[in-house]
């Protein structure tokens, strides 16, 4: 039976592009509101064009990052205006939000800008923080769906870390790998697929070259770094990557329908 998440998605195997927004208003490089808007709302648009399913707006450069309380009403302020934007751009496709270390950040953002899921880290590290997050979901009044990070350290770890990050009653999963970038190490995904209850999203190291190898162990992806120049996540958009993702994407779909 297709999962609710899922459905948010036109087609199987939706390829999600993040966008990484410039720095938040006192975060150290921030050259202005109107200059991130602008530049957040240019790149989805080129990606919404390019035939991605999905977008994921990110604070990915508040660096060093705030967690929990301590992120303030300007970031939230800052990140509803660029997730507004870049959702009245997206057309019918849906639109994510993630604001590092605080879920309710996000789910705050979300509910405001009128997106249609987050993305929430650190469930497994922090028991408190999924509990924050549903009290705070219910106050609002919202159903918004949370992707949840899982990051386990290798092999071992998997079991553990998936359990723990499910207790905390997300709606999908995402398997990363240890940093940005960088896929899962060998195994991971497929141990996780095993002992996962919920859909399972795969993130890391995702382009055109890796997707076929990686097309039937998720239920969707999100790609940062496989769309950008040299696979830098901080780099513009690529158009030849992000045609070539997509493309591969396309050809998987049409492989799937054919069996």
């Amino acid at each position: 039976m297709p999962h609710p998440f899922c459905d948010l998605f036109p087609r199987p195997k939706p390829v999600v592009a993040v966008l990484h927004v410039g720095p938040s208003p006192g975060v150290p490089g921030c050259r202005g509101v109107s200059a991130a808007v602008d530049r957040a709302v240019a790149e989805a648009r080129l990606l919404v064009d390019l035939g991605v399913d999905g977008l994921l707006v990110e604070n990915a450069h508040d660096a060093p990052a705030l967690t929990g309380d301590e992120v303030g009403p300007e970031v939230v302020a800052f990140l509803t205006r660029v997730a507004a934007g870049v959702r009245r751009h997206a057309g019918r496709l849906p639109v994510g939000v993630r604001v590092l270390h605080s879920s309710r950040a996000a789910l705050a953002v979300a509910h405001g800008a009128g997106c249609h899921f987050v993305r929430v880290d650190g469930w497994a590290e922090d028991p408190g923080e999924p509990a924050r997050f549903h009290r705070y979901r219910a106050l609002l009044q919202t159903d918004l769906p949370a992707l949840a990070d899982v990051r386990p350290d290798g092999l071992d770890d998997v079991a553990a870390v998936v359990a723990a990050v499910e207790a905390g009653r997300p709606d999908v999963l995402l398997v990363l790998g240890p940093r940005v970038g960088v896929p899962p190490r060998p195994g991971v995904v497929e141990a996780a697929r095993e002992h996962a209850a919920l859909p399972l999203f795969f993130g890391g190291g995702v382009d055109a070259d890796a997707f076929p190898a990686v097309v039937d162990l998720a239920d969707g992806f999100l790609v940062g770094s496989g769309l950008k120049e040299r696979g830098r996540w901080q780099g513009p958009v690529c158009e030849p990557r992000v045609r070539a993702l997509v493309g591969a994407a396309e050809y998987a779909r049409g492989q799937e329908v054919r069996q």
